[in-house]
């Protein structure tokens, strides 16, 4: 099958109807063929489809006709049924598609002279929208496949071109038959006028010229009654895509700690608790033998589970909207409960927070109200110096309120701003970050942490958010059952890397 490529001069409106010039008669192509009047045949209907491609259909070329000045064309896009289509038609309003390729076959040619070929008759067996032809600049290009044994004398030329039109016609039967189903599931209902509206809007408009009891079964369906209106009035029915969600804040403990990934469902961490006890000693004085202490801590993994009941309309209906949102829901409820556990976790059944760690020092503020600039100078300081150097401050909102109002002896605040994008503020020149899930300003309360997170928290992940769905637990019920399970365990490594404010005298 031959392909002629061309620049065409083409037109489009808002409907989607599409015309323009296919072939100009008179003129020959790049490589000498020409086409007279009289010789294209084309079957009643013909897919519009992009490059060729068969899975593309996106309109139907509904006439074809031959006048003085060339081929001249005229179809129209599924612009009310199908995506694609509507994107065809902006692309040719943006001169994004310029060009025409046709696909045709040939009963018969004569040898021209000058190499080329006259065309006696072909049948056109497709036409594709293309963006870009071979030579853009010019008026005619062609793409073509040029037939082998060109040296054959011109009767066998012809016996082997009708071969190829029955085959052709054949294609051409199996194209129609599949444009006719894609046609009939891309258009909607039709007025009387002939302009293509949805069922609704039809519905609706007779609804306001006879009235309720005066409209087809069928449309008053297509409406449904607005129970908030006077008089119940009918109006269709619209949906939104949109879901409304409300905020969901979670402490971010996962962006400054130390987080590793486990096989198994628990992991101990040996841990020395002494080093060596060597002394001075003079000239021919025996030594003292010492040895380190050892220990070992045992990190567990835990499991954070729910599942989510759904009906099977709204799985069917939603077009997946549902399910994405129930797998937004599950991941933001997750992390939220972890990171409350990160900072509070006490029991036996969740990590275990580096708030409730009994091994962290605390540090009196001095007050049991008031927050004290010195008490966070001292308690900074206490820290050795590889752990302070490399700290960061912890509190919530409230409290970090308050220490945006402290300031030292010589009245500078203890907090400054970020005066760089992407970098944190500071208070008395280390990071803070904002955990919802602190204490607040209380009598006996731990409002502020400070400390090495990388070096002295560890999180454990065994196993990321797994969501199941289980389509036949409540199928009687007709609803779709989805499990959500998270595995992960997490603990203070480093007691002596972390100084809790306790608010007291």
């Amino acid at each position: 099958m031959d392909k002629l490529e061309i620049k065409a001069e083409v037109s489009i409106d808002d409907a989607g109807t599409i015309t323009g010039l296919a072939w100009p008669f008179g003129t020959a192509d790049s490589v000498g063929d020409v086409i007279e009047k009289g010789a294209f045949s084309l079957p009643p209907a013909l897919p519009i489809v992009m490059e060729h491609d068969q899975s593309q259909v996106v309109g139907v070329w509904e006439q074809a006709t031959e006048t003085d000045a060339g081929l001249e064309v005229k179809g129209r896009l599924f612009v009310e049924g199908i995506g694609p289509a509507r994107k065809a038609r902006d692309d040719m309003r943006n001169k994004r598609i310029t060009g025409l390729s046709i696909g045709f076959r040939a009963a018969g040619f004569d040898a021209l002279p000058s190499g080329g070929r006259k065309f006696n008759a072909l049948t056109i067996t497709e036409i594709s929208l293309c963006r870009r032809p071979v030579h853009p600049g010019a008026r005619i290009t062609s793409v073509k496949s040029t037939p082998e044994g060109t040296s054959m004398d011109h009767q066998t030329n012809n016996e082997a071109a009708s071969i190829e039109l029955k085959a052709a016609n054949e294609n051409i039967a199996k194209l129609t038959a599949r444009l006719d189903k894609v046609e009939a599931k891309a258009n909607r209902p039709v007025v009387g006028t002939g302009n293509q509206q949805p069922e609704a809007v039809v519905a609706f408009g007779n609804y306001l010229r006879i009235g309720r009891d005066g409209i087809a079964d069928h449309h008053r369906k297509a409406l449904t009654v607005a129970n908030d209106a006077p008089n119940y009035v009918l109006a269709p029915e619209e949906v939104s895509s949109e879901f409304i969600r409300n905020l969901v804040e979670w402490s971010p403990v996962r962006a400054i700690a130390d987080v590793r990934t486990i096989g198994t469902h628990t992991i101990i961490l040996p841990k020395r608790t002494g080093i060596t006890n060597a002394k001075w000693t003079g000239e021919t004085v025996a030594s003292e033998g010492s040895l380190p202490s050892f220990d070992q801590m045992e990190i567990p993994v835990k499991e954070l589970t729910t599942h989510v009941d759904l009906s099977n309309w709204l799985v069917e209906d939603s077009g997946e909207t549902a399910l994405r949102e129930v797998r937004l829901a599950l991941a933001e409820d997750f992390a939220k409960k972890e990171g409350t556990a990160f900072v509070n976790g006490s029991t036996a059944v969740e990590p275990k927070g580096f708030m409730a760690d009994a091994g962290i020092a605390a540090h009196a503020n001095g007050h049991a109200a008031n927050l004290s600039a010195d008490a966070l100078i001292s308690m900074l300081y206490s820290l050795p110096g590889i752990y302070r150097n490399a700290g960061t401050w912890t509190m919530n909102g409230s409290t970090l309120a308050a220490v945006r109002k402290l300031k030292d002896g010589n009245g500078n605040y203890l907090w400054q701003p970020s005066y760089q994008a992407g970098q944190p503020e500071t208070i008395l020149g280390r990071p803070v970050v904002e955990l919802i899930d602190m204490p607040d300003i209380a009598a006996n309360a731990f409002p502020i942490a400070y400390g090495d997170f990388k070096a002295g928290y560890r999180i454990y992940d065994r196993l990321d958010l797994a969501i199941l769905s289980n389509p036949f637990i409540l199928a009687t019920e007709g609803q779709h059952r989805f499990h959500a399970r998270r595995r992960v365990g997490a603990g203070v490594v480093r007691p002596d890397a972390f100084r809790k404010l306790k608010m007291a005298a």
